[in-house]
């Protein structure tokens, strides 16, 4: 059992970092971090539609999988 918790301990890190990586790729509705990054430069160099679904469809994604991982942690903690 401790090999299946350290597993899950990694990759609720690595699913954490992966969606804050996701999450500032994202376009920018207006001022914040994406503005920092050169979202607000220009409308001509945003993403394309298709480009962006993937991106919130992978950000989603990332987003279940750091769940799962934590709600399993959560249950190994609790009943082993």
């Amino acid at each position: 059992m401790p090999l299946l918790k350290l597993i899950l301990q990694i990759s609720l890190a690595v699913f954490s970092l992966l969606a804050i990586m996701l999450v500032l790729l994202h376009k920018g509705r207006g001022g914040g971090l994406s503005d920092m990054f050169g979202g607000g430069v220009s409308s001509s160099a945003s993403a394309s539609g298709v480009a962006e679904r993937n991106l919130n469809r992978l950000t989603v994604t990332v987003a279940v999988l750091w769940g799962v991982s934590c709600a399993g942690l959560a249950m190994l903690e609790r009943f082993l």
